[in-house]
């Protein structure tokens, strides 16, 4: 009778639906939790479920692969859900329209402050070349960056870790770093979070304020535009 249980499990398993409830259900649970606490920046529902998946996996044993097969579906989710921000930019196209020039020289200042910063950053602390590479476009979406990564030959894997880093980082420190600097404006506060945070710094945003979430899929877009031409050029000119 023992046996059956642990029968049960290696049945379940290998359903990829299982895996596909698993991300959905903890999400859930670390949104409610982070609604609670009224949207506290150290609540973060990705940045604590993605803690637990972690953990769950390790204790069942399961490969990451078995894990994707069925949460994959999340994933493909993100090209919809990116397309999707072109309904409240649609909202709001006229505030847009009326912020086009300070968004594109905060666009321009910001892109090249994230991939400079990272760049000296990791060549003053003698990270490997390869690493470097693999860490120049960690701001912008993961889709994108990855795509830089490869074309710099650089470890795309690496890429993805550092992107999801960034952003929940970034997501976390939005609200008090905007708070504490007195940047009251949502349409500042978003675009900045958009800018440094990409995708999950745009959820935060959308949490905290409509205005701020639709200008945070602006920077996250025209970033991710503005990274891929920049990359490159800060590669050749910094890297040794």
């Amino acid at each position: 009778m023992s046996a059956h249980p642990f029968s049960l499990w290696v049945y379940l398993a290998q359903s990829p639906l299982l895996w596909l409830t698993v991300t959905l259900v903890i999400y859930a649970v670390t949104d409610a939790v982070s609604l609670r606490t009224r949207r506290h920046p150290l609540a973060n529902p990705v940045l604590h479920a993605m803690w637990i998946v972690a953990a769950f996996l390790l204790l069942t044993g399961t490969p990451y692969t078995t894990y994707f097969a069925g949460a994959q579906f999340v994933h493909f989710l993100l090209g919809p859900a990116t397309v999707a921000l072109a309904v409240p930019l649609y909202q709001n196209r006229g505030i847009v329209l009326q912020a086009i020039v300070p968004m594109l020289a905060a666009l321009i200042v910001g892109s090249i402050t994230a991939i400079v910063s990272v760049v000296l950053l990791a060549e003053a602390f003698g990270l490997p070349q390869d690493v470097v590479l693999s860490l120049a476009p960690k701001s912008v979406t993961a889709g994108v960056a990855m795509g830089i990564s490869e074309s710099l030959h650089a470890d795309p894997s690496l890429t993805a870790v550092a992107v999801v880093l960034t952003g929940i980082i970034g997501a976390v420190i939005v609200t008090p770093l905007m708070n504490s600097t007195g940047i009251t404006d949502f349409r500042a506060r978003g675009f900045a979070a958009g800018l440094a945070a990409h995708g999950i710094g745009t959820a935060r945003a959308f949490q905290v304020d409509a205005l701020a979430g639709t200008f945070s899929g602006i920077a996250m877009s025209l970033n991710a535009l503005v990274t891929s031409f920049l990359v490159p050029i800060a590669i050749t000119l910094l890297v040794r």
